[in-house]
């Protein structure tokens, strides 16, 4: 909205205001990456084979060893079958010694499993193997379908009633649903209740984007929005240690859900976003938030800038057609969707292998985490030096050639396959990182949560899909990797067809988007010339009017 940045700009761009909000936000940022790697943990593969107590009936001295070699037969490994056993007989002990048991049955009395890393873990206590081991990784889809929906609920309604009480909504969901799963009694109903935690993840996620993008200027503004990312990779590094000290997945998932009953103070001190007001009309309370912003920020605003406000029109709110009206919103739309798509995909596809590349799996966390905070903060430095649209393709190019050379190593070297993991997971969080900010500045404000909630859903349909391409290992162990390599290639060639929007001022409305768009366009080249050639003058202006916008 004209003069908006000017009033912002008065008030403090990124005073203790900005910074307070900042930090307030970034608390639930790193609660969620807790939520949404616990199950990695929880759902650790534990050693196990079928129950034969059977035999202890005929054969009650006999050595657990003995109970084994005669009632479990053994894979071409040499050892025992996890899913079979031989089908029991009436014979005495002494005659099954003599001849021994062939014919073989799965398990039909339950399984054992070996409790002395891990105490207690959905596969232990749901039964998760064998027939019904693809369920765990199948309810990692459902927990990101659950952030699917949120994107397609809170992103459309966040526009709507605002980003304020979508937040506190999205708390309220996240306690009570993520608490209620420690004490799920089956295992169905722990995927229902893990699934609406998704949704209020989602809702977090997207309106913290928008909140903090819209209370920002332009030149901190990358550095706001990675920040709360830099708290999400402490998350990470944390829920390592949480793991390897909390061994029982009820006392995990609630020691992860409680933190979040600390920030319901956030009711009495977290604001509305004053941009958000003003398109909707309600000049006098974006004129008591920016007042009350300047105090804090111990700058004055101008009273004659604030009589401006009065002089505003309402913009109505957009909708999800609204970005498909203009071909320079549909582009923007579709690749932007493409970009985050891809960025989830392989982010969840690493994250939730993180047990897969052979090493101590706390350590990998240990060191997933790490590495992602260097790449989030990376990320701010490039974005700063060289704009978004160079750093959002050299990310995902970096991170998909990394997880294609993996396809060439041999499972036997996991050192090396880690090492080539760590390197795409730095790229590939950095490229995430980058497209938060990018997506932010690259639609109005009118249809931004709009744009952004549509990129969001793109990016949940990733993560829905990542832990189903993990299940495509069994066919051959480099299928997931070949895929999780090349998706971001071709995003990476995608990116040059966006504008740049690095030290530009956010946009209101879709039609200042287009003007936007026509001015990238001519500067980069992209624009044709019909009949005659612009003049550098013609050029100049169009260029300055664009920024003004």
């Amino acid at each position: 909205m004209a003069g908006f940045e000017e009033i912002l700009k008065a008030a403090g761009e990124f005073g203790r205001f900005q910074k307070c909000l900042v930090l307030l936000l970034c608390i639930p940022s790193f609660l969620i990456s807790i939520h949404t790697f616990s199950q990695v943990f929880m759902g650790i593969p534990v050693p196990h084979h079928c129950n034969t107590s059977w035999i202890w009936k005929i054969g009650a001295n006999l050595t657990k060893e003995q109970q084994l070699n005669l009632t479990l037969p053994r894979n071409r490994h040499g050892s025992y079958e996890e899913c079979s056993m031989y089908t029991p007989v009436d014979w005495d002990i002494e005659s099954i010694e003599k001849y021994g048991l062939n014919a073989t049955e799965k398990c039909q009395d339950g399984w054992v499993y070996d409790t002395s890393e891990q105490k207690s873990t959905l596969i232990t206590e749901f039964d998760l193997v064998c027939d019904k081991k693809e369920q765990e990784a199948i309810s990692q889809s459902i927990f990101m379908l659950g952030l699917l929906i949120g994107a397609l609920i809170f992103g459309p309604l966040g526009d709507r009633i605002g980003r304020r009480p979508i937040i506190l909504l999205s708390l309220l969901l996240q306690l009570v649903f993520g608490v209620g799963a420690a004490f799920a009694p089956h295992f169905y109903v722990y995927v229902a209740l893990r699934c609406v935690v998704g949704i209020g993840i989602s809702g977090i996620m997207i309106n913290n984007l928008v909140l903090v993008t819209e209370w920002v200027g332009v030149a901190q503004r990358a550095h706001a929005t990675i920040i709360s990312h830099i708290f999400f990779a402490i998350g990470l590094m944390v829920l390592a240690g949480l793991a390897y000290a909390i061994r029982s997945w009820r006392l995990l998932q609630l020691v992860g859900s409680l933190p979040v009953a600390l920030v319901f103070f956030y009711i009495w001190i977290i604001p509305e976003s004053a941009r958000w007001l003003l398109t909707q009309g309600k000049n006098e309370k974006a004129k008591k938030l920016l007042q009350k912003a300047a105090l804090i920020n111990k700058q004055t605003i101008p009273e004659e800038m604030l009589q401006q406000l009065k002089e505003e029109k309402k913009i109505a709110s957009g909708n999800i057609l609204d970005l498909f009206r203009s071909q320079s919103l549909r582009k923007i739309t579709l690749i932007s969707s493409y970009l985050w798509f891809v960025n989830s995909l392989v982010y969840y596809g690493l994250s939730l292998n993180v047990g897969n590349f052979g090493l101590d799996i706390y350590l990998t966390q240990l060191v997933f985490g790490a590495v992602e905070i260097l790449a989030r903060a990376g990320a701010i430095l490039i974005l700063a030096k060289f704009g978004r649209k160079k750093c959002q393709a050299a990310c995902l190019f970096l991170g998909g050639t990394a997880c294609l050379v993996i396809t060439m190593i041999p499972k036997d070297l996991p050192v090396l396959i880690t090492v080539l993991a760590v390197i795409g997971k730095f790229s590939i969080a950095s490229s995430f990182s980058i497209s938060y900010v990018y997506a932010a500045e690259l639609f109005p404000t009118v249809v931004r949560q709009n744009g952004v909630g549509l990129s969001s859903v793109s990016a949940r349909l990733g993560g829905i899909i990542a832990p189903l391409i993990g299940l495509l290992g069994s066919y051959h162990y480099a299928i997931p990797m070949a895929i999780f390599g090349s998706t971001p290639v071709i995003a990476a060639a995608l990116c040059f067809l966006l504008p740049e929007t690095h030290n530009r001022e956010l946009q209101d409305c879709t039609e200042e988007a287009a003007v936007i768009q026509r001015s990238n366009e001519t500067v980069n080249g992209y624009f044709k010339k019909e009949n005659t050639k612009q003049s550098e003058g013609d050029l100049a202006a169009l260029q300055t009017k664009s920024t003004r916008l």
